[in-house]
């Protein structure tokens, strides 16, 4: 090596791109410095090709969505409630809520099909039955649900065919519960990171959230006298509701930001405090016996119902849009499994 070399290579210095060790040299000389070595390497930004997320972003549509999925929890607690009504003599409540099952989920398939552009693409989903599909069973759970409430609201409304009737409430009161809560299970099956995470709890969230909606449209529509299984079924509702969202949020980690932030966190804290005030004046509107306080605790409670249904499809769509929120619970997965 000449003089100029040297002087060369000693004023630029080594160039490790192209001078440094690889392969299994590297990995050698890496062992032998020991542990002490500080990496080199700055931390990964989430981020993606020319700034785009991960995940495709849902094309759903907000109020058509969030309207179905608030309008089925309502109308598969409404026939429970109904069913009870019916069965125990409170003529007035059973009509309630037999008509507000039978209106929410023709509203709800409404929003559904204008969602999907034109109602031959649910009846496409129809051709199928296919058990491992949460929406294709979804399908034939409305396509069987909606008829009975109808048929319940119009034998109730006519005054004949009671017995046709009952046993249209007692069906759609079987199915009840499932069309509540089947719509979590739907976007639980997605890749939306804070819509997936949720799956242990968000079926009983929205079986609480459905129950305080349907117990608000009764207390606001029904006399007091008749209202006392909606004021339970209020009380109850609103606790599952509050009590497992929080239970899921802790459980989320890092995947339940997306719920205390922006539009999502307004939304949520709008719930809290519009279902958690409803079920107090719920209570109270049972020992006072006055209207006011039942149509605000209804009112209220309606309106948490659908503030929490909301702020959860939002709160999916921003963890969707942000790279972070898929790529690290897969790094932690993958390096649980290694360990």
């Amino acid at each position: 090596m000449s003089g100029s070399d040297v002087t060369r290579e000693g004023v630029q210095g080594a160039r490790p791109g192209r001078d440094a060790p690889t392969g299994a040299r590297a990995g050698r000389r890496r062992r032998r410095r020991g542990r002490g070595e500080q990496p080199m390497v700055p931390d990964a930004q989430f981020s993606s090709y020319y700034g785009k997320p991960v995940l495709n972003k849902p094309t759903w549509k907000p109020l058509d969505i969030a309207g179905y999925l608030y309008l089925g929890g309502l109308a598969g607690a409404a026939s429970l409630l109904a069913a009870g009504a019916h069965a125990t003599g409170r003529p007035d409540l059973a009509r309630v809520a037999k008509l507000g099952a039978a209106g929410a989920i023709t509203v709800s398939l409404g929003a559904l099909v204008h969602d999907l552009g034109r109602p031959a693409r649910f009846v496409n989903m129809l051709r199928v039955f296919k058990p491992t599909s949460p929406m294709n069973m979804g399908s034939w759970l409305l396509s069987g649900y909606a008829p009975l409430t109808m048929a319940a609201a119009a034998a109730d409304v006519a005054g004949r065919y009671r017995l046709v009737g009952a046993g249209a409430t007692a069906g759609a009161a079987v199915l009840g519960p499932a069309v509540a809560t089947y719509t979590a299970v739907l976007l639980s099956d997605t890749a939306v990171p804070s819509w997936h995470e949720g799956y242990r709890e968000l079926p009983f969230v929205f079986a609480g959230s459905g129950a305080s909606a349907a117990a608000g449209l009764a207390l606001a529509s029904v006399p007091a006298a008749q209202a006392g299984p909606a004021r339970r079924m209020a009380v109850l509702g609103a606790a599952l509701e509050m009590g497992l969202f929080q239970l899921m949020k802790r459980r989320m980690g890092m995947l339940a930001e997306p719920f205390e932030r922006g539009r999502p966190h307004t939304l949520l804290r709008a719930a809290e405090v519009l279902t958690a005030g409803g079920a107090a004046l719920a209570a109270l509107s049972g020992r006072r016996r006055e209207r006011g306080l039942a149509v605000a605790a209804g009112v209220a409670l309606m309106s948490g119902s659908a503030a929490l249904r909301f702020g959860v499809f939002h709160a999916g769509v921003d963890s969707a849009e942000d790279p972070k929120y898929t790529v690290v619970p897969q790094r932690e997965r993958l390096e649980a499994r290694a360990g």
